[in-house]
């Protein structure tokens, strides 16, 4: 049967309204039945199946906002500046002096979140160049150890979701580091495991495949802090998938998995379009078929979860052709002034929906941490609308 698009869009914004009338409710932020707060109605599904009713609660939570927030904001050229403009580790390194994150307000974020009408909330607590949102011993280049900010950001938005029941989702960069001492070095198939730079930098130190254990381990500790830090974590979304499909002794994928379900069982797994079949949802860039990227193995995964919950996961910045992929996530000056406003959203939340999809929609915030202007008048407006139609 078909539609007009305008049609299509109001009855998107009306099952979308339906969500927001429970997210926009006041929020207690307690938590009931031995459930996670962001879990408030799903108490016994919980009790019987942690991991199942929090799928079911996933895969009517329909719409989510995702940060893209760390040292990359400051330069406002996006979060692969390091790897395309192959700024030496140490020089990159030294940006931590500067990192203040003043205007990071986690409960202006939830706030916000919640009038959008969402129902969760995704940050890179680390992204490719390394550095780290949160309170962790594996290394000294994180917020917390920054001279300027000090601060656990993870931590404080993890307070926030839980006030409003918002599901907290924590972004973690897999399979890239551009960092990491034992991290893969750049060859064939591994173009963005390093910048491509001129000199060899002193960091790195892989030598061998035995090496990049530690760099396994590294991340192993990681998540074991994230998921037992900051209370209920609604999933861990993984990235980025490479090529290291064909590698599972060195990239043990499925050990990770486990180790995320035996701390918190709850807990979801997302890796992008998939990396084994394994995952609890998947997560491909702006359409819902799967990227290439990952050759047939890839294309494997994503036919092993099948049936499963999709997020589509799309940024406020506009695409513009010249800048990297046509578009960042992390803040880019060059794209102020080219932000999608509240008719586009309405129309990626049509689209989402028509596909059963949930939509993940990201905001770069700016150099000290606030919400750019424009993207929090797209956001309020289109709680607006939702509301609106409901």
């Amino acid at each position: 049967m078909s539609m007009n698009r305008r049609t299509f869009i109001v009855r998107a914004c009306a099952g979308a309204a339906t969500l927001c009338a429970g997210a926009c409710a006041p929020r207690s932020g307690l938590e009931s039945g031995g459930a996670p707060s962001y879990l408030s109605g799903y108490e016994a599904a919980y009790r019987a199946a942690p991991r199942e009713a929090a799928t079911a609660w996933f895969r009517e939570a329909k719409f989510g906002l995702f940060l893209h927030y760390g040292l990359y904001s400051l330069l406002g050229r996006g979060e692969w500046v390091q790897l395309l403009e192959r700024i030496p580790v140490a020089e990159y390194g030294r940006l931590i002096d500067d990192f203040t994150a003043t205007d990071f307000d986690a409960d202006f974020i939830a706030e916000l979140a919640v009038e959008a009408g969402m129902q969760y909330v995704n940050l890179t607590t680390r992204h490719h160049d390394s550095f780290c949102l949160f309170r962790t011993k594996q290394t000294d280049f994180n917020s917390v150890a920054a001279p300027r900010c000090g601060r656990d950001l993870v931590g404080e938005l993890a307070e926030a979701c839980r006030k409003r029941r918002l599901g907290l989702f924590l972004y973690y960069s897999y399979g890239a580091d551009w960092r990491h001492p034992y991290f893969l070095p750049r060859t064939s198939g591994w173009e963005n495991a390093r910048p491509a730079y001129d000199e060899p930098q002193p960091e790195y130190r892989f030598r061998k495949d035995e090496d990049f254990r530690r760099y396994i381990d590294f991340v192993h500790a990681q998540l074991r802090e994230l998921l037992t830090q900051y209370g209920p974590v609604a999933g861990i979304w993984l990235d980025p998938i490479m090529g290291y499909y064909s590698r599972p002794d060195l990239f043990p994928v499925q050990q990770t998995y486990a180790l995320i379900r035996s701390l918190q069982p709850q807990t979801l797994i997302a890796f992008k379009q998939g990396a084994t079949g394994d995952e609890d949802f998947v997560a491909p860039e702006r359409t819902p078929r799967a990227h290439q990227s990952g050759g047939e193995i890839g294309r494997l995964a994503w036919a092993r979860n099948a049936g499963k919950p999709i997020e589509i996961c799309d940024t406020l910045q506009a695409y513009l052709p010249g800048i990297h992929g046509g578009s960042t996530w992390g803040y880019n000056r060059a794209l102020d002034g080219s932000h999608h406003g509240p008719e586009h959203v309405i129309e990626m939340l049509a689209h989402a929906r028509n596909v059963n999809a949930n939509l993940l929609l990201n905001t770069g915030p700016l150099p000290e941490g606030a919400i750019h202007p424009a993207d929090a008048a797209t956001l309020r407006e289109v709680g607006r609308r939702l509301r609106a139609s409901s």
